[in-house]
């Protein structure tokens, strides 16, 4: 029996586990993306792009797809995908498992400011002008409009559309990860004194934290969303062997 299994993906782990699960020839599987990468990098395995009209949109895919398996490997910032995900999952009775990366924690000489969203990151920055590494995508760069008096240095890996209408700011497309060492020199060559972040987790954007710790910075931390109680993983590992256990031949015969 083929076992259909269905990724919501975007981040490097998704990727990682659709290559590592269709090395089984019993699973077919397809990772759906939603098309907010103009770039995508090659999955390698077949995909599919865009929404699906919610939870009941999804559930209509699971159903008419007859998935066996879903997997919400999403970032951990997509809390609406993430709850589309458990409620399409509960009507259609599908199994879900999510891959949930674990979040960075401050450890000594750290300075961060923990908000609960980007409109109290621009506001935690202060009245008073600095020198800003927007490190949080080109989603919600615009909350930052409310503070134009900041200079802005915004990484995405696509530009930010429409630019941010404040007086200074400069755009800067790369893709990571992003090492120490050259985090450190990006942040000595633009001035910085605050950086804005996600609590993406990981390695792979860990690097600017490490930087910023060893420059004396100050990181202002943007919490996780809340996201559904639904079996999760904390790796590609972990989770890779849960649906192994999950399609195992003895687990179906219930032995």
């Amino acid at each position: 029996m083929t076992h259909r299994i269905l990724i919501l993906g975007g981040t490097t782990e998704a990727r990682q586990l659709a290559g590592k699960l269709a090395r089984r020839k019993d699973f077919s599987v397809t990772l759906s993306l939603a098309g907010r990468t103009e770039s995508p990098v090659a999955q390698g395995v077949p995909v599919r792009v865009g929404g699906f009209g919610g939870a009941e949109g999804l559930a209509v895919y699971l159903s008419e797809e007859h998935v066996h398996l879903l997997i919400d490997a999403t970032h951990p910032y997509a809390a609406r995908m993430s709850a589309n995900a458990a409620e399409a999952a509960q009507q259609t009775g599908v199994p879900i498992i999510a891959l949930r990366r674990p979040g960075w924690e401050p450890v000594a000489g750290d300075r961060w400011t923990f908000v609960d969203g980007v409109a109290e990151a621009a506001k935690a920055l202060g009245m008073a002008p600095r020198r800003v590494l927007l490190a949080i995508g080109r989603q919600e760069a615009g909350a930052f409009e409310a503070a134009p008096q900041h200079h802005y240095l915004i990484r995405s890996v696509d530009p930010v559309e429409p630019k941010l209408a404040v007086p200074d700011a400069v755009n800067l497309l790369a893709r990571g990860p992003f090492p120490e060492a050259d985090e450190r020199a990006l942040l000595e060559k633009h001035g910085i004194d605050a950086v804005v972040s996600k609590n993406s987790g990981g390695d792979a954007t860990y690097g600017k934290l490490a930087a910023a710790r060893a420059l004396g910075i100050e990181v202002i931390i943007v919490r996780r969303p809340p996201l559904p109680d639904v079996p999760s993983a904390e790796t590609v590992d972990q989770l890779a062997a849960k649906v192994d256990h999950l399609f195992d031949p003895v687990a179906e015969r219930g032995v």
